[in-house]
């Protein structure tokens, strides 16, 4: 087959290579020239993703996948047409802002040809497929779904760092239109993955068509929504345990030793491109699901709440303090800031008066000062300190590594309490100081 893929960011990146690793032809198609140029070269754009620069290093030259910005060059004769393009969600008013969207389908409209499958992998709130992109696709191209080309939708599951590990690992979600879509849909996915043995599933591991692309839209929605309402409830609880001398993780500990147990761990943020944004996608099209509502505001204000007792274990203002935030990336052992909680917790720290610096070992004094961080090195002075990020180089900190730090609160459960002797140090879902 002949493969479009539409956006090479980290996600889009991994599945042209993996469609490209079993024998198809793949092209790229991006806006950004440097990005086209790096892929073109055989070189990965960004750091981190397991085992993407050795296949790239061997496709590329291959002749099995190439990169262009022309959608005039990549899109004619394709077979299949795959988009995962951002959505992005105002802070705001939290309406999903379909605009890079809306001009990546244009662009592919404009240049698409009969027979092609197109699908969406880039999650959208429910109906977006058949309601906004189908009539789209339809009036730019002059082609007709079910017809003349076949619409679909089927959500990326993975995680960046491990995407080909989770293509494999996860069943791949189909939904489309029209029967025949859905059965073109199925067979293009089953010719370009591979799949693990599952036998903890109840069916084979493997493309599941969903029967509709709202189903499949809506699955998506539900698995990551339900991920923030566990972890906003685990953090209601965490705040109560912490107030009446519970400790919230021997607690969840417990509950979750029955197996309809499932609860999450309380912490400083939830961060990333998935967590936080898609419950807002899923109230977009369900404004009454208070319980959705409510998780995501409750989450929204841990890391004022973390904050708050850094501010009450220092004895009061923290006016004039060095506060070190520990962590810029969302979650650790991922050079990643999207919607990471560092940016609400440098803020409150900032109103509350306190000098805040920034330390994360995956990120240079540079590029912490483009996000305007002032970077913190560790053996500096420090009065206070928040571990926002889980990194693995926490658990070999101590008091001695900040010098004269009064306060630790450790809002990833990450911190060896023996290394913290003579600092209050205070977990966050813990009730009392260490």
């Amino acid at each position: 087959m002949k493969i479009t893929v539409v956006a090479l960011g980290k996600i889009g990146l991994p599945l042209a290579v993996q469609f490209a690793s079993k024998g198809h032809e793949v092209v790229g198609v991006d806006i950004n020239a440097a990005v086209v140029d790096l892929v073109n070269r055989g070189q990965e754009p960004f750091p981190g993703e397991a085992q993407l620069a050795e296949k790239l290093a061997e496709l590329v030259p291959a002749g099995r996948l190439r990169a262009t910005t022309d959608y005039a060059d990549a899109v004619p004769g394709s077979d299949a047409v795959v988009v995962v393009v951002p959505l992005f969600v105002n802070d705001d008013t939290w309406e999903p802002d379909f605009g890079w969207m809306d001009a990546a389908t244009r662009s592919l409209a404009e240049h698409l040809t009969p027979g092609t499958l197109v699908s969406y992998e880039t999650t959208l709130p429910v109906g977006t497929t058949r309601t906004r992109w189908t009539p789209l696709i339809e009036e730019v191209s002059g082609l007709t779904e079910g017809t003349d080309f076949h619409l679909v939708f089927s959500p990326e599951r993975v995680l960046t760092g491990r995407v080909f590990a989770d293509l494999r690992k996860y069943p791949k979600l189909v939904g489309g239109l029209t029967a025949e879509g859905a059965k073109r849909a199925t067979e293009f996915y089953e010719a370009v993955l591979d799949f693990d043995d599952r036998p903890d599933l109840d069916r084979a591991n493997g493309v599941w068509d969903l029967g509709s692309a709202e189903a499949a839209e809506m699955a998506k929605l539900a698995e990551t929504t339900y991920r923030d309402v566990n972890i906003g409830l685990a953090n209601q609880f965490g705040r109560f345990a912490a107030q009446h001398g519970i400790d919230v993780y021997e607690v969840i500990a417990a509950s979750n030793s029955q197996p309809y147990s499932h609860i999450h761990r309380p912490g400083i943020a939830v961060g990333g491109h998935c967590i936080p944004v898609y419950p807002r996608l899923y109230l977009w099209t369900d404004p009454e699901a208070t319980i959705v509502r409510a998780a995501r505001e409750a989450n929204a204000g841990m890391p004022s709440y973390t904050v708050g007792l850094v501010e009450a274990a220092y004895g009061g203002s923290l006016a004039g303090a060095r506060v070190v935030v520990l962590g810029a990336s969302y979650r650790g052992k991922v050079k990643e800031t999207a919607f990471s909680g560092v940016f609400p917790a440098v803020a409150a720290l900032r109103e509350r008066g306190a000098a805040v610096l920034v330390h994360d070992p995956m990120y240079t004094d540079e590029e912490l000062a483009k996000y305007g961080f002032e970077a913190y090195h560790v053996g500096e002075p420090a009065d206070a300190a928040v571990v926002q990020a889980d990194h693995p180089e926490y658990r070999e900190l101590g008091a001695a590594d900040l010098p004269g730090v009064k306060v630790l609160v450790d809002g990833r459960n990450v911190t060896d309490e023996s290394r913290w002797a003579g600092v209050t140090r205070i977990v966050v879902g813990r009730s009392t100081a260490s």
